[in-house]
């Protein structure tokens, strides 16, 4: 019985963090890991890496679901998740996401004084991130802009400096998550719209945001050119990558029209898991040999 509960309450967090969407950051964090250490890092660093982004993550994730319960709960696409439904308790729920963004914490002692130094400004993106749609259409943005923190934090947590090159990696994770994050918003348009929630779907119209979406796509192959351009660690293998990317982005954007957004969670998130596996798989190998 104790077994069971057990099971499902593990099982529950992991629906709730969203432990699947995983890949979305760590192929970008993995990649600038590996160029940044001119090849396979030590395993103390793989290791305390593996740690912070995983903290980091998780306890964003669960934070997340904690601030937004309520709106959750009134929507009635989200109302089915663990919060809304009393599954979880919001006070445990936040008192993971604490334990998480510690762990977070320690892994970044254990690296070097910069990602310490750093890391207020980290907690700081992964937990205003929940209250943006209360005020900004820029919300999407503001995701992206954490999620690149990953790359970023990487090049970091190897180097204990920063350059160009992670910047331009975090751009493109930033315009990347944003730009699929704008075609899930897009399906909450009325709800977005009758309760006072910000987004660029609300505040540009489903039409006009489909488009900066495909903006901000083409903008992350452009910044993932660069990186290639920028390091001497990725050739051919990296670009056909780029290529295979660039063909399921125009498929991404054929799924959804304003007309039609039946697509919009495959589209969102099926299609960029398939992107970060691509991306990962292409810019480990050729990072490596």
């Amino acid at each position: 019985m104790l077994l069971t509960k057990a099971v499902k309450k593990v099982h529950d967090y992991g629906v709730l963090v969203m432990f699947s969407h995983t890949i979305f950051s760590l192929s970008f964090a993995l990649i600038s890991m590996l160029l940044a250490s001119n090849g396979a890092p030590s395993f103390y660093k793989l290791f305390w890496i593996l740690i912070a982004f995983m903290g980091a993550r998780t306890g964003a994730n669960a934070i997340n679901r904690a601030i937004d319960a309520e709106i959750d709960g009134k929507n009635p696409r989200t109302a089915v998740r663990q919060l809304p439904q009393g599954l979880l308790k919001k006070k445990e729920v936040i008192v993971f996401s604490i334990l998480c963004f510690l762990v977070m914490l320690v892994a970044a002692a254990m690296l070097n004084p910069l990602c310490v130094l750093l890391s207020p400004i980290a907690l700081f993106l992964m937990i205003i991130y929940s209250y943006t749609k209360r005020f900004t259409w820029a919300c999407h943005l503001v995701l992206g802009i954490t999620s690149a923190a990953a790359p970023v934090g990487a090049w970091i947590a190897v180097t204990g400096k920063i350059s160009w090159l992670p910047l331009f990696m975090g751009a493109a994770n930033t315009l990347w998550v944003a730009g699929f994050d704008i075609i899930y918003g897009s399906q909450d348009y009325d709800f977005d719209t009758a309760n006072g929630i910000h987004s660029i779907p609300q505040r540009f119209g489903v039409k006009n945001a489909l488009r900066i979406s495909s903006l901000f796509h083409f903008m992350t192959i452009i910044f993932l050119i660069a990186v290639g351009l920028l390091s001497s660690e990725l050739g051919i293998l990296y670009f056909i990558g780029l290529f295979i990317i660039s063909i399921l982005f125009l498929i991404e954007h054929r799924m959804v029209s304003p007309d039609n957004l039946n697509n919009v969670k495959i589209a969102s998130y099926g299609v960029n898991q398939i992107i970060s596996i691509a991306f990962l798989i292409f810019g480990v190998i050729d990072a490596l040999i």
